[in-house]
């Protein structure tokens, strides 16, 4: 059966994965939560790495986007957003996600892809620096690396050896829900472990770069075992 992200397979490569599959990820949030926007319509693309997932947002779901990345720069991402003849509709931004300098309630979605937990795994932090951006009748949409449940508060002792002081950042899915809670200006918030962590992790152990090669050492013993893909699904009232 094709997939829509079978179209994007020439970039699964070490030009711009910078780790598993934000693609297969992204594909699953979008299969589960279906998104159908027009260019009038705005999205967040919140940790776009070299920008793949917002190439992605912009064709796929059809609105223009603000693909920000702390790690890459603007000026570099625009430079390929012009390769890829985006340049009119995929607006690079390189900020702080703790401190965005956008209005609020300007986009209709906001978009994050394996980058969420470096930044936004702290109380308080969904409600003051992403939901006050979202329209009301928007959706957030969020992939992040985790531990399986019933792992949950042992992460130093059992995935120490892969991620070191890291670590603590990969927490597990009735984790995530209870900090991103229900209630307020969230409609019913959508928690779950997602099926395209094995598609997402071989087509990034597959590629040749350091990194990945590193993560191969501990992928049997450690990340297949202990750790998932977290989706996160949130409607503004």
């Amino acid at each position: 059966m094709t997939k829509i992200s079978d179209k994007y397979a020439e970039y699964f490569d070490d030009r711009f994965l910078m780790g598993p599959n934000s693609i297969y990820l992204l594909e699953e949030l979008l299969t589960k939560y279906p998104v159908h926007m027009s260019r009038k319509q705005t999205v967040l693309d919140l940790g776009c790495g070299k920008g793949l997932t917002s190439l992605f947002l912009a064709r796929e779901v059809g609105a223009s986007v603000y693909a920000n990345d702390l790690w890459v720069g603007a000026e570099d991402n625009l430079k390929q957003f012009i390769q890829w003849g985006i340049q009119d509709v995929v607006i690079p931004s390189r900020e702080d996600a703790n401190h965005l300098s956008f209005e609020p309630e300007i986009f209709d979605g906001v978009f994050s892809v394996d980058a969420y937990h470096y930044f936004a795994g702290k109380k308080g932090f969904f409600e003051k620096n992403i939901l006050p951006l979202v329209k009301k009748g928007g959706i957030v949409l969020i992939s992040v690396p985790g531990i399986k449940d019933r792992y949950e508060g042992r992460q130093k002792e059992l995935l120490g050896p892969w991620l070191g002081e890291e670590a603590e950042m990969l927490r597990s899915p009735g984790w995530w829900r209870q900090l991103i809670g229900e209630g307020g200006e969230a409609a019913a918030v959508d928690v779950w472990e997602m099926d395209s962590f094995h598609s997402a992790w071989e087509s990034w152990l597959s590629v040749d770069n350091k990194f990945a090669a590193g993560d191969k050492l501990h992928y049997e013993s450690i990340i297949e075992k202990y750790t998932d893909f977290v989706g996160i699904a949130v409607k503004k009232y």
